[in-house]
């Protein structure tokens, strides 16, 4: 690739359709709110509303006049998080590389872009409601199957109901005793499997990653609703050069994006060691 022939939109196309390709947080989260953003620094303020009220309906009779929307919460989303990615291909390099040496270096870029913005998903655990976390030390296959449900048993709680898809993202060594359970199905699902994609279990989608966070053997796994997080980002430009002192093409790239913990009664946190 020649920076002269380097068209920035197509290459930020790329970028975040393999950025797609590599996320497992962020794809389990809610990112209706990435329109609204543009810089480092932007926030959208998320607003929910209050329980609405049922009453009997008597025929010809007149309602009472329509309540007013009780007030909710709102949770401020800040992009306040910024990573960037600076690499450079010598000419002779890029001349000889067979594949393409600039797209497979790209895709490196949005793994390890993607590998951040899960990172930081993951350590939202600590924004948990005590009352929804669940403690175990000598996690097994055959603990693992009653964990799960109590699991579902507290979103079920908290009015999750069994059309509210959730999901369930654990880290490879928990996902080991999962899998030793022999409880999962629906492990054909082909088109999730680049996502680490496992399988289902009392309505969980379950998904492995590597990403989970961790902290003196104990991995702090996560079981939510895929709105309980809200994830907005912005691949804010993404540029060629010619650096000054070499023969070489290079490509820097900046990401923006912010998280936030939206609906705390619709994740359950998992502290668990093996």
């Amino acid at each position: 690739m020649a920076t002269k022939n380097f068209i920035p939109t197509v290459w930020s196309e790329t970028l975040l359709q393999s950025l797609d390709r590599e996320y497992v947080a962020v794809m389990n989260c809610n990112r209706s709110f990435e329109g609204e953003i543009r810089n480092l620094g932007d926030s959208v303020v998320i607003n929910s509303i209050g329980p609405i009220s049922v009453f009997d309906y008597t025929a010809d009779t007149d309602m009472n006049a329509p309540e007013a929307l009780a007030e909710g919460t709102s949770v401020t989303l800040n992009i306040d998080r910024a990573k960037a990615f600076c690499f450079q291909i010598d000419d002779v390099d890029r001349v000889q590389a067979k594949p393409d040496l600039m797209k497979a270096a790209m895709k490196e870029a949005a793994c390890a872009l993607a590998e951040e913005a899960d990172k930081y998903i993951y350590s939202l655990y600590a924004q948990c409601p005590k009352e929804n976390t669940i403690s175990l030390s000598g996690l097994d296959a055959d603990t693992v199957v009653d964990l799960v449900i109590e699991a579902r048993e507290i979103l079920m709680k908290n009015n999750v109901n069994s059309n509210t898809e959730v999901v369930l993202e654990v880290s490879p060594t928990v996902a080991a005793q999962i899998l030793k359970a022999k409880i999962l199905t629906g492990t054909d699902n082909t088109s999730a499997l680049n996502n680490g994609y496992l399988g289902s279990f009392v309505g969980f989608d379950v998904y492995v990653s590597n990403n989970i966070a961790e902290d003196s053997g104990v991995y702090h796994c996560m079981a939510r609703t895929k709105r309980a997080v809200a994830f907005a980002e912005q691949l804010k430009s993404v540029e060629a050069f010619r650096p000054e002192k070499r023969f070489a093409d290079a490509v820097k790239g900046l990401h923006l994006y912010g998280a936030e913990l939206v609906y705390p009664n619709e994740m359950v946190v998992l502290n668990l060691s093996v």
